[in-house]
């Protein structure tokens, strides 16, 4: 393939709050439906990852704004605002951007780990639908090794500093007597199943209701870490009881609303997804503490500033394992040339001439293996010193000695 049609785009927390990039976050079912409409784009390798820090497309196009085009068909946000609002990165510039994002690098919180597991969620989803091919595949097996060698080898995502944590150090500065605090946490997807591991490791607190649309997940969980759970349903009423409530849902619209806290007592609500899934408005109630994931992402301490000197060192390991890729695509494009001539191989093994000439020694050796040696030698060579003509003269005759010996 030609590098050039490579493409990374995206919005990130960069240069867009949590507002903006709510409009462009993709759901399960958007994702696939932008899938099945790649086709009509010619566009066959394709991955979207879509987090509270970003919305990036990645994909082979003849133009980037073919993906954005494609995107955004599905999305809130209008094409006019994310042409404004986005990168485009082509080519190597696109595959470094890839690994810096695997690592936490690029993330809100330097660092944080939990992005890894929602990229290998996205490539599933993709591989699942058929839109990852030899490029990608190779590509993000790279990058998630990439990513696990700079968890292994350095501190970048040491410590306990994540989105999810950072709810944690909110409470413990905003929050007393949190053990006696009604705390209703909405959501149990990772980073909602990460927060309540975190209330009671870090507050040791399990005065936690957990509530969750598939209420089934919710009581699996409850029931793991032995805290409380209730049904979606009683939503309203759980609300009114809370002292401090974390929503960590994935609906494409809030499920709470000003309304829902006029007349309540003081609470504080954190809002740990994207798009917002409770209403920004409700932070106009003077008896109401809302915080989002923008809003935590600037909690620093020490161990962000221990992650920043860990930096050089995992960008060199990027720079390996960038390498490691660089040469496998190198390599590729000596493919259509090694395919024609293990056909050739494979003809004259089938030409009575050939059979004739070398009738008493033809079987010593197998004819693939014979072949299979041969087309290795070659590429081997064609990777040294590439001279088509001569490096096909030259697999014949190891084609021939190898076949006679």
């Amino acid at each position: 393939m030609n590098l050039s049609n490579f493409f990374a785009i995206g919005i990130n927390y960069k240069k867009n709050d949590a507002s903006v990039r709510g409009q462009f976050a993709i759901s399960t079912e958007q994702y696939a439906a932008i899938l099945q409409k790649a086709v009509d784009y010619a566009i066959k390798e394709l991955v979207i990852l879509s987090t509270c820090n970003r919305t990036e497309i990645y994909g082979i196009a003849q133009q980037p704004e073919d993906l954005i085009h494609l995107l955004c068909s599905e999305t809130i946000g209008s094409e006019a605002l994310f042409m404004e609002r986005c990168y485009i990165k082509q080519g190597k510039e696109a595959i470094h951007h890839i690994f810096t994002v695997s690592a936490g690098l690029d993330s809100q919180i330097l660092g944080d780990y939990e992005i890894v597991g929602q990229m290998k969620l996205a490539v599933k989803f993709a591989k699942e639908k058929g839109f990852v091919g030899s490029f990608l595949e190779r590509l993000f097996n790279t990058v998630l090794q990439s990513s696990k060698t700079i968890k292994n080898q350095t501190a970048l995502s040491g410590g306990t500093v994540s989105v999810s944590f950072a709810a944690i150090q909110y409470l413990k500065e905003h929050l007393q007597d949190i053990p006696n605090k009604n705390i209703l946490l909405i959501g149990t997807g990772k980073i909602g199943k990460n927060t309540c591991k975190n209330l009671i490791d870090y507050l040791n607190t399990t005065n936690i209701t957990l509530i969750n649309r598939t209420n089934e997940k919710a009581i699996e969980l409850a029931n793991e870490l032995g805290i409380g759970t209730a049904n979606f349903h009683h939503l309203p009423s759980l609300v009114d009881k809370a002292d401090v409530i974390i929503v960590a849902t994935n609906s494409e619209t809030p499920i709470l609303y000003k309304e829902n806290f006029e007349h309540s007592g003081k609470k504080i609500l954190i809002d740990l997804s994207i798009p917002n899934n409770i209403d920004p408005n409700t932070a106009q109630l003077s008896h109401i503490a809302l915080v989002n994931v923008d809003d935590l992402a600037k909690i620093n301490d020490a161990t962000l500033q221990m992650r920043q000197a860990e930096v050089p060192k995992a960008l060199a390991i990027i720079q390996e394992f960038e390498a490691e890729f660089m040469e496998w695509l190198d390599s590729r494009k000596f493919v259509p040339v090694i395919k024609a001539v293990k056909k050739k191989l494979e003809d004259m093994n089938n030409c009575e001439m050939f059979h004739a000439v070398y009738a008493t020694k033809q079987h010593q050796t197998s004819t693939d293996e014979a072949v299979q040696k041969a087309v290795k030698n070659m590429a081997v060579k064609l990777r040294t010193q590439y001279q088509p003509g001569c490096n096909f003269i030259e697999a014949i005759n190891d084609f021939i000695t190898i076949s006679s010996n």
